[in-house]
């Protein structure tokens, strides 16, 4: 089944880091980009950049975990473009605390941002596109939502329950010409890896330059930082006519990390 033209992306967390590649990447590949993120100057500054480059964005204000933003977001592109035929849920934050320390605010937070939002976000797109006969629905798990580490008991149980999100909706949509994946990537080069940086070079007294193969990195063969191109460009194959065989699974970009 080919992908119908025009398509409409939405893209939660748009307006930085992987959101921002993400966006970038298919408003190249011509999609008119729903850019939606908390910080409007954020989303905007991306917006200008896809425009730029002779795209076509919009950019949405707001909170992903809070239903009646949502719903807004969705009013609004029926009335501009008709619907979403792309959905990526990418927005996320990170917390780091034992689970007997944890906040229970940034627990649900937490569990707001990365696993209620995209059940927000799938449930009403999924009308649009089965009319349409067409839609891409791309999660961004994580490594964690393969494999747990310590601390981080609401980010890895948030990337679990997408994952299993995740397969839930692609059974559901089997068979209508919608596919629906999960990308779990290890670490990827953003400003919430970077300025970790020199804190933990500090704290166990090593440089910088050791950080990521020795503290972030120790279970990743590879041994460097995915780029947010690289996971970007993954997110344009998930959407694209070849990836159309391809539903409900854990897409891993993790440099073996999974294969040990």
């Amino acid at each position: 089944m080919r992908s119908p033209d025009p398509k409409t992306a939405l893209v939660t967390g748009g307006g930085s880091g992987i959101g921002r590649a993400i966006s970038l990447a298919l408003g190249h590949d011509g999609a008119t980009v729903v850019v939606a993120d908390l910080h409007p100057e954020a989303a905007l500054a991306t917006c200008e950049q896809i425009v730029t480059s002779g795209g076509v964005a919009l950019h949405l204000a707001g909170d992903v975990a809070h239903p009646e933003d949502v719903e807004r977001w969705f009013g609004e592109i029926r009335s501009a473009c008709g619907g979403v035929d792309i959905l990526v849920n990418n927005a996320g934050l990170q917390h780091v605390a034992p689970v007997e320390e944890f906040p229970v605010e940034k627990w649900d937070q937490l569990i707001g941002t990365m696993l209620t939002a995209p059940f927000l976000t799938t449930r009403l797109a999924i009308p649009h596109m089965r009319a349409k006969g067409w839609g891409r629905i791309v999660n961004l798990g994580s490594i964690h939502s393969l494999v747990a580490s310590r601390y981080k008991s609401a980010y890895v149980a948030a990337k679990f329950g997408l994952l299993g999100l995740t397969k839930t909706a692609a059974l559901e949509t089997a068979g209508t010409g919608i596919t629906v994946n999960c990308i779990c990537p290890s670490y990827v080069r953003t400003p919430l890896i970077e300025v970790q940086v020199p804190r933990l070079a500090r704290e166990h007294g090593i440089p910088e330059e050791e950080v990521i193969r020795r503290i972030i990195l120790p279970n990743c063969p590879l041994g460097r930082l995915l780029e947010p191109d690289e996971v970007a460009d993954a997110v344009r194959y998930l959407c694209s006519d070849a990836a159309s065989g391809i539903t409900g699974t854990a897409f891993t970009l993790d440099g073996g990390w999974t294969a040990q």
